[in-house]
């Protein structure tokens, strides 16, 4: 057995260097957090590192990763988007897409420009000013990508324009700002992976080093050296990592399609309501929604409804036409998928790694349909 050990945040990139080379294992804390109560004193051997996942839709969870997945992470990165680099750190350590980050730095030999507190997009530009090779890269979630494109600043787009690549992930990334991105000349790479996969594991839809997707009665599932060795629950590991003629595979919470051999994420298993009797997921909907302009940050959410069972609800920070966006969802989803309302916020309920946090916004929503929150329209 091997020890466990929880580390501040601002002693994750040493203690994960002395984890990956044999030392103790750690679990990474968000800013200010207290170690949890319950957490274990020992992990099996070959495990370095221990993630809380965000629980953004569902309960956290714990994945323990080993030093062996995440430098094979590192170097099909690597691989993929044309060498080693320099790095700029703009993401929280406690989670797997900044680990990561760290986990390249070292594999280059090279270290991050850490981009401290709120991300800004001038403080953004100012950081990669720091960056001191012509190999320059990011990891960024869609929000942080969305408050570069619309920057009016002409630097911060001009320093965008200097990295190799950007990697975007975490979550889907509105067609929109992606296009806004490439018109700009940005070099994006969409990312999708998980904690589970130690990060991002398919690029642009197609997957890097040796992983390999398939997609099982819907359900996308993935395999490959990037593999955690599961929870620390082992229950829960036995549900979702199964092996298949010898080889590994973890089953996702995401349900997708595979075309002329990419991958086309279509939402999460679990986002699926049923409304009047008809299947309606909820990330398609948000796609839709997204594709409206000034909606690109929106988020669709399910709420009761006494009639329907279940309703989409739009959630969003900037006003909207309810009329205009019901009859737009229609066409392309079909008359149940119409959103019911729209609930207008100051700000949007978001969690440390920058993605929403569904599960606040989803309390809001129903604190809404109470009068407690304000909806900009009924439908």
């Amino acid at each position: 057995m091997r020890r466990l050990r929880p580390v501040p945040a601002v002693e994750t990139a040493e203690a994960l260097r002395a984890a990956l080379a044999g030392g103790d294992a750690i679990l990474p804390l968000a800013p200010g957090a207290e170690p949890p109560a319950d957490l274990p004193e020992h992990v099996p051997q070959r495990v370095a590192l221990v993630v809380e996942t965000s629980g953004s839709s569902g309960r956290p969870k714990r994945v323990a990763l080993t030093a062996d997945a995440l430098l094979a992470s590192a170097s099909a990165s690597a691989a993929a988007v044309g060498g080693a680099g320099r790095w700029l750190l703009a993401l929280p350590t406690h989670y797997i897409a900044g680990v990561n980050v760290l986990v390249r730095s070292l594999a280059a030999g090279m270290t991050p420009v850490v981009l401290e507190g709120r991300f800004e997009a001038q403080r953004f530009a100012a950081a990669a000013r720091e960056l001191d090779v012509v190999d320059r890269y990011t990891a960024l979630v869609p929000t942080q990508l969305a408050r570069i494109v619309s920057a009016e600043d002409p630097s911060v787009i001009e320093e965008a324009r200097s990295f190799a690549a950007i990697l975007v992930g975490g979550q889907a990334l509105p067609e929109p700002v992606l296009t806004a991105a490439l018109e700009l000349g940005l070099t994006v790479v969409t990312t999708y992976g998980s904690s589970e996969t130690s990060g991002g594991c398919v690029y642009d839809g197609v997957p890097i080093g040796d992983t390999r997707v398939r997609v099982v009665d819907g359900r996308i599932e993935i395999a490959g050296s990037v593999l955690a060795e599961g929870y620390l629950d082992e229950e829960l590991m036995r549900e979702r990592f199964v092996v298949d003629d010898g080889r590994r595979w973890y089953r996702t919470g995401d349900v997708g399609a595979i075309e002329d051999g990419r991958l086309r994420v279509e939402g999460r298993a679990d986002d699926v309501i049923v409304s009047g009797g008809v299947k309606v997921s909820l990330a398609a909907v948000e796609r839709v929604v997204r594709g409206v302009p000034g909606l690109a940050e929106a988020v669709v959410v399910a709420a009761d409804d006494a009639e329907w069972g279940q309703v989409p609800v739009v959630v969003s920070v900037q006003p909207a036409d309810l009329a205009g966006l019901r009859a737009r969802v229609a066409r392309e989803l079909g008359v149940a998928a119409r959103p019911a309302r729209i609930v207008e916020l100051a700000a949007l309920p978001m969690l440390a790694s920058g993605k929403p946090d569904r599960r606040a916004i989803g309390t809001l929503v129903a604190s809404s349909a109470g009068g407690d929150a304000r909806p900009t329209a009924q439908a």
